[in-house]
């Protein structure tokens, strides 16, 4: 709209908009913005006093033509011009003309604001309708906006002494628009500061001129006062301009791009900025970055004035202090406090007053800074300091240590410095990353270090983090002392702080990943409310930083400030008893989060949990190093559930194995061996039950865990006897899924159903989120057995977004394996390649063996049968691979059919013989109906290939027969297995001959169609 009529896509893309009747529409349309138009408006502004005959449906024809030009352009965008009742409209925000007055009528409006609003005019408002009616009004009213903008930046940029420059604008602008006086005055201001006195009275003369000739007027009683005050040289048109005492920055300052912008943004509507954070982490050297780089906007100028030196215990030896670093001097003897004085001398001044280290001072400064924004508006604080000022209207923002790529970068650029020879490559990059997390991104400790590389290198640094404060302890000659080491850097906050919060500080120490307040009160032994008055205290002096999440706060320290917090715990001698503390909290606090983990707080109780787990391997080491063997096994024991809902099984197996150091126990044992199980790992499953005494819940797990050999039904109805006679519902329905698993692979239909659906039925009942998604899970199973492929890809996509939620990982990928497998079954190979890619990749991050197996089995039955040879191999031979190292799991079978079938489709008849027979001796040694009509299917395949037709279609029929006897009919991706190898043997028998084979075989058992083989 600001300029010619423009249309352009997201991209970028100018679209063309065609028909001068569409164009004009569309220009009505955006001037109504947004606001429906009747369809009588319309065509009265189309086409005037000569309409045509029928003008609503010529109307309709132009809206539908503007429709499927934006449509064209970009998708959707016919949804754009709307209709209703009123009338048509067009609903967008992204029109420049919309853009523009929000940005004129943002509250603080400076140059740069303003700048970019008129930046968006490209002519004429509406340049290619200005004889049009319908347009008149609202070109003028974008022509006043923009001319109002246009004075209210000369008004900015006079305020920011660019006058010279504004010269030849304002002039060009009179030129066009002479009898404007906030132009003209702005005009002579410019002129006259730029030294061209007479200059500006000639251009007041010449408006007073242009008023009596044109207007019969007299210029305004204020440009008149000016014109006066031009004459007389008044002193108050002057902009006394000062650059401040800002130094000059030695270097490039890293990582803070982001953090300058947006603090600038601030300043610009705010009067009081306050970067806090820890000691080191780049607050002055931020302030100064960004003071320099807004300076010129300030006729002032900008001063920084450093406290840290300065120790006052009165805000006005404060002032005097500021007083003396912007050169204000006091020669009136005034009896006024220093305060008042300062306030009053900066009452007219513009100007950034940077307060640097205000944390010693803080209520001196904080009254000072109160004082002086009341009494000058002009004046912008910028303030720094390892607390708030706690003032009204204080902006207050916190400073981050650097991430860690800006804290990689830092470190180079100082280390290549310090040393010609450092530069940053493969070899030392991974070391350079742990350097930089380990000291927490705090650019100081990274400068320190960085002058350590000549003498140690990289490696020499890191192997030597563990004595930090020896390391740093050599730091640049032209640094204030408190900056010279890291630790002089803490020992100044920590000098600062009172005795009862360097307690807490101190005890904090034992907490390795933060805590709750919850934590912080039993392990240092507070109450309640004096903990959180200290621990708010510390969190304001950035020594602590407070985490918020949806659970409350989290308690953090660097790790150097947790370090020096450590030794001080070793000073007073508290260590031991704080550790004994430490170990009861958190054993207590696991066997509380256990049973809730089975129940509808399961999501809360795993992200509490996920949020501990530094503090319970803290909590472990420390019951090992304290021989402490009961809290060990606990601790260990009330965890297992958690690691075995987030797929953290080489954890589990750490933590037990760790107590298990310490002391012996059974259900420790009983636990350890389940968790090595389900890694496909060696277990010795009846040792672990015979040690056991009761605990039917474990022997449940126990026989769960298992993944080789023939299920244990005789230790599952065991289990199952014990849960139910212990009326644990929660246990009998993790169970009966065991017992529909089972019933899986022996192709119990009815079974699958029945357990199954009770199970579902328990767990909703008890609000358990992971067992309705594993019944569920069974239950898609049985759909995918009986044909229901559109059922059960249902079930598993609903399963999708609740195994996200929760944060269960492993179980996400085993539902990705499954929609693979499905989506083979239905013969969608491509969308079963891009499931079990997903699948393997999320299974392989989580360290899932299941997933793992369920993706890999995807991809290898969809490689083949879409041919792609090479990738069916890859995956057959890694899972035959893990198969042959667990014993013989139940998913064997399975890989020896499709082992077979590949070995068949390349023509290896003894190969593909010999993997079936095998493939079918083991499903029948599990009863897996499924997988004996795979092998079945598959044999007859070897046998046609060799020439053995007649036996081909004979054990074809008995491949049918097992089918039909199941329940379990082929998949569309089966049948083209079956349809190819039936082919061959009728091809090679003829109708009848075959017909007459596979009817006999479908009287023979498998074992008797495995003879004919």
């Amino acid at each position: 709209m600001l300029g010619p009529l423009t249309v352009w896509t997201t991209a970028g893309d100018v679209v063309q908009v065609p028909g001068a009747k569409v164009r004009a529409l569309l220009a009505v349309l955006l001037i109504a913005q947004g606001r429906p138009v009747s369809a009588d408006r319309l065509a009265e502004d189309l086409w005037g006093d000569r309409p045509p005959s029928n003008p609503g449906a010529a109307l309709a024809v132009k809206v539908s033509q503007l429709r499927r030009v934006l449509e064209d352009a970009e998708a959707g965008g016919k949804a754009l011009v709307v209709s209703g009742p009123a009338g048509y409209a067009l609903r967008s925000d992204e029109v420049d003309a919309l853009r523009f007055v929000a940005l004129t009528e943002k509250s603080g409006r400076t140059d740069a604001i303003l700048t970019e609003a008129l930046e968006l005019w490209r002519g004429s408002a509406y340049a290619d309708f200005v004889d049009e009616s319908f347009a008149g009004p609202a070109i003028a009213r974008l022509a006043e906006q923009r001319l109002t903008a246009l004075e209210d930046r000369a008004q900015a940029r006079l305020a920011m002494g660019q006058d010279a420059a504004l010269v030849g604008e304002l002039s060009d602008l009179l030129a066009e628009h002479p009898l404007r006086e906030r132009l003209r005055a702005a005009h002579m201001r410019a002129l006259y500061r730029s030294g061209r006195q007479t200059e500006a009275l000639d251009s007041f003369q010449e408006l007073q001129e242009r008023l009596a000739e044109d207007l019969g007027l007299d210029p305004s009683p204020e440009l008149s006062d000016l014109r006066q005050a031009i004459l007389t040289q008044d002193a108050g048109l002057e902009a006394p301009r000062s650059s401040g005492n800002l130094p000059a920055p030695l270097g490039e300052l890293i990582g803070r791009d982001d953090a300058i912008a947006r603090i600038q943004a601030r300043l610009a509507t705010d009067r009081l900025v306050t970067l806090t954070g820890p000691g080191g982490v780049g607050k002055t050297r931020l302030a100064v970055q960004i003071a320099g780089e807004l300076v010129k906007r300030f006729t002032g100028g900008g001063w920084l004035v450093e406290l840290a030196g300065y120790h006052q215990t009165c805000s006005d030896a404060l002032a005097d202090v500021v007083m003396n670093a912007l050169s204000v001097r006091d020669t009136s003897g005034d009896t006024q406090r220093s305060v008042d004085r300062l306030a009053a001398a900066l009452r007219e001044r513009e100007l950034l007053l940077v307060l640097d280290n205000c944390e010693h001072v803080i209520d001196e400064a904080a009254e000072l800074v109160d004082a002086v924004l009341r009494a000058a508006p002009g004046v912008r604080v910028l303030a720094t300091s390892r607390e708030p000022l706690a003032l009204p209207g204080e902006v207050v923002w916190n400073v981050p240590p650097l991430e860690n790529a800006s804290a990689v970068r830092l470190f180079a650029a100082r280390a290549a410095a310090a040393s010609r020879d450092f530069a940053l490559d493969e070899e030392n990059a991974g070391p350079v990353a742990v350097l930089c997390r380990r000291l927490d991104g705090i650019p100081l400790a990274l400068e320190l270090a960085a002058t350590r590389v000549p003498a140690l290198g990289v490696q020499g640094l890191v192997a030597r983090l563990d004595d930090r404060f020896r390391l740093l302890a050599t730091g640049h000659r032209g640094s204030p002392p408190r900056q010279q080491t890291l630790m002089a850097m803490i020992d100044w906050s920590w000098e600062l702080l009172s005795e009862p919060e360097r307690l807490v500080l101190r005890r904090l120490a034992v907490h390795p990943d933060g805590c709750t307040v919850e934590a912080a009160r039993a392990v240092a032994d507070l109450p309640e409310d004096e903990i959180l008055e200290l621990l708010g205290r510390l969190v304001d002096r950035s020594m602590v930083v407070a985490v918020h999440g949806p659970y409350g706060p989290r308690y953090r320290m660097l790790e150097s400030v947790a370090a020096y917090c450590q030794d001080r715990l070793a000073d007073a001698a508290e260590l031991p008893a704080l550790r004994a503390r430490q170990q009861r909290y958190y054993v207590a606090l696991a066997e509380k989060a256990d049973p809730l983990l089975r129940g509808p707080d399961q999501r809360e109780w795993l992200e509490r949990l996920d949020d501990e787990a530094a503090n319970f391997r803290g909590a472990l080491d420390g019951a090992v190093a304290d021989q402490h063997g009961e809290m060990a096994v606990r601790l260990a024991t009330a965890l297992t559930w958690y690691w075995f809902l987030r797929g953290r099984l080489t954890e589990a197996k750490r933590f037990l194995r760790t107590a298990l150091s310490v002391a012996d126990d059974p259900v420790a044992f009983a636990w350890y061996t389940g968790f090595s199980l389900l890694q496909g790992q060696e277990g010795d499953v009846e040792e672990a039950l015979g040690q056991l005494k009761g605990q039917p819940r474990l022997r449940w797990f126990l026989v769960s865990s298992q993944t080789a050999g023939s299920p244990g039904g005789a230790s599952l109805a065991e289990a199952m006897a014990g849960l139910e006679a212990d009326g644990d519902w929660w246990g009998t329905a993790a169970a009966l899924l065991t017992r529909a698993k089972f019933a899986h692979v022996r192709g119990d239909l009815d079974a699958i159903k029945r357990d199954a659906t009770r199970a579902s039925r328990l767990f909703a009942d008890l609000g358990d989120r992971w067992g309705q998604l594993q019944a569920n899970e069974w239950l898609a199973a049985l759909a995918e057995l009986v044909g229901d492929h559109r059922r059960a890809a249902r079930l598993h996509q609903e399963a999708l977004p609740i195994a996200q939620d929760l944060g269960l990982w492993p179980d996400v990928a085993t539902r990705l394996g499954w929609l693979s497998w499905i989506s083979m079954q239905t013969g969608d190979f491509p969308q079963a390649i891009e499931f079990g890619g997903r699948a393997l990749r999320l299974a392989t991050e989580q360290n899932s063996l299941l997933g793992q197996i369920m993706a890999r089995t995807g991809l290898a039955y969809a490689g083949r049968k879409s041919g792609d040879f090479a990738l069916a191999e890859l995956h057959l031979n890694q899972l035959l691979d893990q198969a042959r190292d667990e014993g013989t799991p139940i998913y064997l079978s399975m890989v020896l059919v499709e082992l077979g079938f590949l070995a068949e489709q390349r023509g290896e008849a003894a190969a593909s013989r010999a993997l079936h027979l095998e493939a079918l001796e083991l499903a029948e040694k599990m009863d897996a109906p499924r997988d004996t009509a795979w092998a079945l299917e598959g044999l007859a395949g070897a046998l046609a290939i060799a020439g053995e037709q007649t036996a081909a279609a004979q054990v074809l029929g008995a491949a049918a027969a097992a089918r039909t006897a199941a329940a379990m009919p082929a998949a569309p991706a089966e049948l083209m297995d079956v349809d190819r190898i039936t082919a061959l043997a009728r091809e090679a028998l003829g109708d009848k001959a075959f017909e007459e084979a596979f009817e006999a075989g479908r009287e023979l058992t498998p074992a008797q169609a495995r003879q004919l083989a």
